[in-house]
């Protein structure tokens, strides 16, 4: 089954833009932070929650924390928790949660979504097939550089990319952090 993604481009800049709620979900790879507006879930990821809201608020966006958020506000964020919850459970193999790569450059954007498509549950590629499949054979470290950049870790799964010799290597949660997905997903 495939994710479900709604991309949505940057705002221009006299667009008003919802506020982002950020929280901390604890997970069995450890702490991630949350990012989600009313609409779609904007980052997942290993960085602390106050570096998440330094890199929106940077970006002009109004952060809310959740404990401020009120329940109206939390949907996307608990429909992501709950989600991550059963995919590391391994009750689940992908997401539905709707998803905004906004956070994403281009290229880290098309490299992500690639292997969201690309690579199933289970499988990985390596950075150079990867660099293949999104037409730029020969660029298998601006694969790596975007896979580290990716805002939606796991739900977007950059951790199904290994070396050439299958050797993991690089992850923004750590190798352990990989590994634990990898085996979670060759366990059917």
């Amino acid at each position: 089954m495939q994710n479900v993604i709604e991309t949505r481009s940057r705002s221009a800049a006299n667009e008003v833009m919802a506020p982002v709620v950020v929280a901390e979900h604890h997970t069995l790879l450890g702490r991630l932070a949350l990012a989600a507006t009313d609409e779609a879930l904007l980052y997942c990821g290993f960085f602390p929650p106050e570096a998440v809201r330094q890199r929106l608020a940077a970006g002009g966006r109004e952060c809310v924390d959740e404990s401020s958020a009120g329940a109206g506000r939390l949907g996307v964020i608990q429909e992501a928790r709950g989600q991550l919850d059963a995919f590391l459970a391994g009750k689940r193999r992908s997401f539905s949660v709707p998803l905004d790569t906004g956070l994403a450059t281009p290229f880290s954007k098309e490299v992500v979504l690639a292997v969201a498509e690309y690579v199933p549950y289970g499988g990985t590629a390596t950075y150079g097939e990867l660099a293949a499949t999104v037409h730029r054979p020969g660029a298998a470290r601006a694969v790596g550089k975007a896979l580290g950049a990716n805002p939606l870790c796991v739900v977007l799964p950059c951790h199904r990319v290994v070396g050439a010799s299958g050797r993991l290597t690089g992850y923004a949660g750590g190798v352990a952090a990989k590994r634990f997905l990898l085996d979670l997903e060759s366990q059917d």
